[in-house]
């Protein structure tokens, strides 16, 4: 959901906080504005210009940017000087891509308090496209007091600068850039792209060197930190130091294990090819600060300063891959999923990512309900590379969507033989779904197997723990382990909904029914809207003799659409209450399903459906406090950049 234009650009220092701190944009909530018009999917009839605008307010609240676009200018048309609308409108047109268009607004609100970062912005991105450096240079103040507009300035400026020939004084304003520790990541590299880009190979190595040789300061910005590493490969191979490239690569890899761009360019130097540079003009270093900049911000609630940023950066370096993947990840994000598969098929077949841009492409195929064409597509990126493990865990989430845990445990089993007798910590996830398959297939001595394993790579894995320990108690065995495995799990994730609500079914399945109250009203605060924890709790409430309280999360249960199997035992529930139950736990342990499942995320296998692709991210949801222990993330999240780090 949007933020309000002028929360965002007015006050864009919260970057400042979340780099300096390693929190989070919280995610704006509330809802949506009433429609306008009943008939949304056609041309409105406007009463006016406030059926217009209100219009264009739901369709911005609704990430629909045509739409919104749409009624904006509708808006217009019955008050022309309304400032509020131009603002938004100009806004709405750089996330969609209509540069050209908004740019025009921008030159009317450049001094426009609440739109003057980004209106000024928008006038340099212009004038550097057409290589007016000069003009180009006075646009921007790079004295500004909010620490991430000042960097943003000054190396916007110094690119332009650049541009006009004066790269010495270029170069020195941004080595003299003082601020918050996160600073040097993208000083450093930027200091090395650009002297790369003069000729100064020398001085180049120097700071590309030291921004690859201090990854806890490249923890605040993932992406820059990987540019890094592949700038100064690519300065090695091209000087003929192949061993240096590779060992530049190697600390890229510590880093970012598994990341396909990495691979794609360790085979290339191994085979004596020699990259192209990433940055050889102004306005691609114009583009590489937008972009930089752009994806260390990447998060919820920050999706519409992200997408003009990164709308910036393509218009002035239109085929980089970098910018083209992350773009596409964050229109998904928002429910554009057609949008996002043109973006992924525009980054180039030559670049070492587009192997990354057909994954999300596969993926994005599978959101939109195309899962036999997303099979399909995944199916063949494994046959033309069998050892690339994202494949099978692309392919994987997409067969745990259908349901289809033959094929889904035959994915796995081949990924984790694929890797060989000796799998790594980074292989936990392998296993965990390997586990996973076979439980849904019943076939539970080899499920427990993979799930103990996963936990061997990863000891205290919660997601792992979690399942492995739920399900001995659902089997009524190992129970006392079982207990203190899943509250381990609530230890280590205290705000994870699934995992408190999988305790809070532990206790129900154990007779412990005030206890099962309890966990199961807090996992009810956590995912409000989820209905299997909402069946929960209204089961622990009849349990417990509170049935008109039961009654209604059975009923809430129904309103947040359950599956099929699950409405039709909400339904007779609330026909026939529960049955009396003379034994908490079954008798079996067969592994059959004698009873609800704890709850899940939507995608049923116990984690979140887009599973680790080991991409370098932007700082997303969780701060990197401890370099060792790898995050299970959204795939569309690890796409943007690597391995999460909890």
């Amino acid at each position: 959901m949007r933020r309000n234009l002028t929360a965002r650009f007015a006050a864009s220092v919260a970057l400042g906080v979340i780099l300096s701190t390693g929190g989070a944009f919280a995610p704006v909530t509330g809802q949506a504005m009433a429609a306008t018009t009943q008939e949304q999917d056609q041309q409105p009839n406007f009463l006016g210009f406030a059926g217009a605008y209100l219009a264009g307010r739901t369709a911005d609240v609704d990430n629909d940017t045509s739409r919104a676009i749409e009624f904006y200018s509708k808006a217009l048309e019955f008050d022309p000087e309304n400032g509020e609308v131009k603002q938004r409108l100009m806004v709405a047109l750089f996330t969609g891509g209509r540069f050209s268009e908004g740019v025009v607004l921008a030159r009317e609100l450049k001094e426009a308090p609440a739109v003057a970062q980004v209106s000024r912005l928008a006038l340099m991105v212009e004038a550097t496209s057409k290589r007016e450096y000069r003009k180009a240079a006075k646009l921007l103040d790079p004295q500004d007091s909010n620490p991430i507009d000042r960097l943003l300035n000054t190396l916007m400026n110094a690119w332009a600068e650049f541009g006009d020939g004066k790269g010495d004084a270029a170069l020195k304003s941004i080595l003299a850039l003082d601020g918050p520790p996160w600073y040097p990541v993208f000083t450093r590299y930027h200091a090395g792209a650009m002297a790369q880009a003069m000729g100064k190979r020398a001085e180049a190595r120097k700071h590309f060197t030291d921004l690859i040789a201090d990854p806890q300061s490249g923890a605040a910005a993932p992406d820059t930190y990987i540019r890094g590493v592949m700038a100064l490969a690519g300065l090695e191979a091209r000087d003929g130091n192949k061993r240096a490239a590779l060992d530049a690569l190697a600390a890229g890899e510590d880093f970012s294990p598994g990341y396909a761009p990495l691979s794609a360019l360790r085979q290339m130097i191994e085979d004596d090819r020699k990259p192209e540079p990433g940055v050889a003009t102004a306005q691609q270093g114009s583009a590489a600060v937008l972009f930089t900049l752009g994806s260390a911000l990447n998060r919820d609630g920050a999706e519409e300063t992200v997408g003009v940023y990164l709308q910036f950066a393509r218009t002035l370096d239109p085929d980089n891959a970098a910018t083209l993947v992350i773009l596409g990840g964050l229109t998904e994000r928002l429910g554009k999923a057609e949008e996002a598969i043109k973006i992924y098929e525009a980054v180039p077949t030559t670049s070492p990512m587009r192997r990354v841009s057909e994954l999300q492409l596969g993926l994005a195929l599978a959101d939109l309900g195309r899962n036999g064409e997303a099979k399909d597509h995944l199916k063949a990126l494994i046959a033309s590379d069998p050892r690339d493990i994202r494949s099978y865990l692309a392919y994987g989430s997409v067969l745990s969507q259908d349901k289809d845990y033959v094929e889904m445990a035959l994915t796995y089993e081949t990924a984790i033989s694929v890797i060989g007798p000796t799998p790594t910590r980074n292989d936990w996830n392998l296993f965990f779904q390997a586990g996973i398959a076979n439980e849904r297939l019943k076939h539970w001595p080899k499920a427990e197997a993979h799930f103990k394993r996963a936990l061997e790579l990863f000891p205290d894995q919660p997601q792992v723990m979690n399942y492995l320990g739920y399900s001995w108690i659902d089997m009524n065995i190992n129970l006392e382990e079982g207990m203190d495995l899943i509250r381990a799990a609530v230890d280590l994730r205290p705000n994870d909904g699934y995992i408190v609500d999988s305790l809070g079914w532990a206790h129900y399945r154990l007779g412990q029914y005030d206890d099962a109250v309890r966990e199961l009203e807090r996992a009810v605060e956590l995912k409000p809207a989820d209905p299997t924890i909402n069946d929960h709790l209204g089961d622990a409430y009849w349990r417990v003799g509170r049935e008109l309280e039961a009654t209604f999360q059975w009923k809430r249960a129904l309103s947040n659409e359950p599956p099929e199997d699950l409405m039709s035992e909400i339904e007779l529930k609330l026909s026939d209450g529960l049955p009396s139950m003379e034994k908490p736990v079954p008798d079996t342990a067969d592994g059959a399903d004698k009873g609800s499942k704890p709850a899940v995320p939507q995608d049923g296998a116990g984690v979140d459906k887009k599973s680790d692709l080991g991409q370098p991210a932007s700082l997303k949801q969780h701060a990197w406090l401890d370099t060792q222990a790898q995050e299970l993330r959204p795939m569309r999240s690890l796409i943007q950049g690597i391995n999460a780090r909890n």
